[in-house]
Order: structure tokens, then sequence, then C-alpha cells
């Protein structure tokens, strides 16, 4: 059996030489990792994680045999070294970060570093810091902050010189105060998200350079002010959401300028004078939300709603418009969301022609003066649900009803009200019979037909009584 033991012993070492175990330093394809570059990882984790957390024992060879999780390595000459750093709890079995952590200097000294990533890592209150960012501005190309409620302070001028960035997330997090002016210098961007934070002060009117810029969210802050012209110089821009601020003024004439954008979103802020035509200069549109706008007594009857063939969601809800629901907007046929609710709209609803809308999945046109008579089928009512409203237009009715209930909450059956009417004339008719029988004048009593703009032919007596009184001409 001696033989055999042989065998087995030179087999297992051809494997250890083959595989790199035999020197522990080593990787699988046997290039090591700079060792300042090893201890510089070591410690920055550690600052995050706790002291507790060794490093050099549990993963001796982080780009190799023994990886971590949320750090990846590429090879620079004969040497790995961190390129992508991603701490918290991303994955289930990602470092998790301590309460009470600290951001060591270590971390700067990742020269190849070209992603950084902290999400949900700060739970307790901790600032940016200032210092050694410049360090990482050779190959830095992504800085993401998500969802780090105890990240304070504010965005310190220092991210200015990290000019090789493309993505710059900075996402619910706590930070605050004005917005740094050596963000301007960030022209090679491809993303820019600084949403759900406490940033205050106007936007920056610097956005000219930045050619490359495809989204733009900074939603959910309090920023004021007017929205910057340069906003029309980025040419490359798909989205654009500023939701949820304290912007004022008029919209840019700038924005139809944009060719590309698929989505504007400036919901809940106090932009006012209206709608602009040029927005109808951006065919790509899919996506537009105004609501919550005091744009005034303005009409939508002046946009060429037929141009924007691509929309999907149009909500143009709570912003005092006033005219017609325009026909145009029935030539949508990608329309999957219209919200026109709680404006000043009037005239009759083009029922036949939104039902004929082949995605529509949502219309609310509640809170409106609208009139006449609502004639989509039922087939349309049960395939909207509680998709659709219409109540709290006075002069509004429906046709269909679902035997004994409405379609609509909110609204009384066209057939119901007739019949109100109708028991209307009826009493006002008894009532001016009792009151010539009663009258010794002579009176003239007129019956005519008026068409209302709820599109009915109602009998609508009106009592003139031209009362000549006899003993008046004696007098």
């Amino acid at each position: 059996m001696s033989w055999i033991h042989l065998v087995l012993f030179l087999c297992l070492t051809l494997l250890c030489c083959v595989t790199g175990e035999l020197s522990p330093e080593g990787t699988d394809d046997g290039a090591p990792m700079e060792k300042t570059e090893q201890e510089a990882l070591y410690s920055a984790i550690q600052g995050f994680v706790g002291d507790s957390w060794n490093g050099s024992d549990l993963y001796p060879d982080p780009c190799g045999w023994t990886p971590i999780q949320g750090v990846s390595c590429d090879l620079y000459g004969d040497l790995w070294y961190v390129t992508d750093l991603t701490l918290g709890l991303v994955h289930e079995n990602s470092l998790s970060c301590a309460t009470s952590l600290e951001i060591k200097p270590q971390l700067f000294k990742l020269k190849h570093l070209k992603s950084l990533t902290f999400f949900n890592c700060f739970t307790s209150p901790i600032r940016i810091p200032k210092e050694d960012w410049i360090n990482l501005a050779s190959n830095l190309e992504s800085l993401e902050f998500r969802s780090n409620p105890g990240l304070i302070g504010e965005l310190p001028e220092t991210i200015g010189s990290l000019t090789k960035l493309k993505s710059l997330v900075v996402l619910e997090n706590g930070l605050n105060g004005k917005l740094p002016t050596r963000i301007c210098n960030l022209t090679r961007l491809k993303r820019l998200v600084l949403a759900g934070n406490l940033f205050t002060g106007t936007i920056p009117d610097c956005f000219n350079g930045f050619k490359d810029l495809l989204i733009l969210d900074m939603s959910r802050n309090s920023f004021s002010g007017i929205l910057p012209l340069s906003v029309g110089e980025m040419v490359s821009l798909l989205k654009l959401d500023l939701s949820n601020n304290q912007l004022e003024g008029r919209l840019p004439q700038e924005i139809g300028f944009l060719k590309n954008l698929t989505l504007l979103d400036l919901r809940n802020n106090r932009i006012s004078g209206g709608l602009f035509e040029n927005i109808e200069k951006i065919p790509s549109l899919t996506d537009l939300v105004l609501s919550g706008n005091p744009m005034g007594s303005d009409d939508m009857m002046g946009i060429k709603w037929e141009n924007m063939g691509n929309l999907v969601i149009l909500d143009l809800s709570k912003m005092g418009l006033r005219g017609e629901v325009p026909l145009g907007l029935t030539n949508l046929r990608r329309l999957r969301f219209l919200g026109l609710n709680d404006n000043n709209l009037t005239g009759t609803v083009p029922s036949k022609e939104l039902e004929t809308l082949p995605c529509l999945g949502a219309l609310y046109i509640n809170g409106n003066n609208l009139s006449g008579e609502l004639r989509f089928s039922r087939k349309f009512y049960e395939k909207m649900g509680t998709r659709f409203k219409a109540s709290k237009n006075p002069n509004l009715c429906q046709d269909v009803v679902s035997e004994s209930r409405q379609y609509v909450v909110g609204l009384k059956s066209c057939m119901m009200e007739k019949a109100e009417d109708s028991l209307v004339i009826k009493q006002t008719w008894s009532n001016l019979k009792k009151e010539d029988e009663s009258s010794s004048s002579m009176g003239v009593m007129v019956t005519r037909h008026v068409l209302l703009s709820n599109g009915f032919m109602w009998d609508l007596l009106l009592e003139l009584s031209l009362i000549l009184l006899l003993n008046l001409l004696v007098c």
C-alpha cells in the first residue's frame, strides 16, 4: 500500500503548487497584492466595521482566494489593487457598518479606486471629511452615498476636485446647506443625483458645461429661486427631476432645447406663469409631471398635444388651469395616466374619444367645473375601477349606471337629474298658476327652451309677469 500513499502525496503536492496554496500571499494567478494597499484596505474597513474585525486573519488574500464581499480588484503591473469598494448591507453577506464608526485616512490611500459606495452605513451623526479627496481624483469615477440618515452637514467643496467622476449619487441622507460651487467642475458627469436631502439655496447656473449628463435628480430638497437658464444646455439629458422643492418663477423656454428628454418632473414647487409652448418641441417626452404648481389661469388649448405622441404619463393636476379639455389629448395613443384633477376646467368631457386610447389605465378629472354627460361605456368603468375619478364637478352627470349603483362615486346619474328638473318645472308651473289665478292683473307668461352647458334641453319657465296696474295708470 505504500506506493498508493506515495502517489497521493505527489498529487497533493502538485495541486498545491498549481493553486498557489503553498504561498499564502499569492493569488489564483500567482500575483500578490501590494502590501501597503492591503494594509490600507484592512484599516479602512476596520474603521467602518469595528475594531474587532481582523482582516489579515479572515481575508489573507482579499483580491484572490479569500475575497471580501464588496471589494473588487484589478491588476496594475504585477500587483493587485482595489478598484471598487462598497460598504453597507447591499447584500446579505455584505459587511455591515458599526453604529459608532470612523472614516479613516487610509481610505484615501486606495489610489486606484474607481468606485466608492456607502449604503445605509452611517446611522449615527457623522460628517463627510473635507480633506484627502484629491488623493482619489486620478481614478474615481463613481461616488455614492445612499440611505445614510446619520450623514449630516454640508457636501464639502473638495468633492469638486473629483473631476473624473461620471456618477455622483447623494441620495436620501441628512445633508443640508447650499451646494458647493465647485460642483460645477464635474463636467464629465453622466448622472447627478442629490435627491432626498435637506439642501437649500439656489440651483447653480453652471450646467452649460454638462454636455454628457443623462440624469439630473435634485428632487425632495428645499432648493429655492428660479430654474437656471443653463439647464437648456444639457443637450444629452434624458431625465430631469426637480420635484418637491421651493422653486419659483416661470418655466424657462430653454427647456424646449432638450430634444432627448424623456422625463420632466417639476411637481410641488411654486412655478407660475402658465404652460409654455416650447414643451411641445420635446417629442421624446414620456413622463410630464407639473402638478402642484400655481400656474394660474392658463388655457391648455394653447399646446398642440398631438405633437407629443410619446407621452405615457401626463399629470397637470392642482395647477389652476382653465379652459376645456383639449381634444389633442385624445391623440396620445401611448398615454397610461392622465391627471387633470383639481383645476378650473370647464366644458364637456370627450368621453368617447378618451375611451379609444388603448393604454389608458388611470384618468382623474375630479375637482373641476366640467359639465354635461359622461358617456363612457360600462366596459371602460369596469376597466378603470378606482383609477377613474370625476366627482366634485357640480354640473356633471353619468350616463351609465350598474343596476342599482353608480359607477362614479360622487356623481348623480343623468336620468335622476332629469327627473329632479322635471319636478322643479312642475312645481314652478303650479306656483305660477296659483299666482296667475289669484292676480287681478293681466300678466304674460313666457316659456322658452334653453340649451344649458350640460347638454340637456330643459324647459325653464321664466316668469316675466309684466303687470299693468290700471290704478297706477289712472294715477
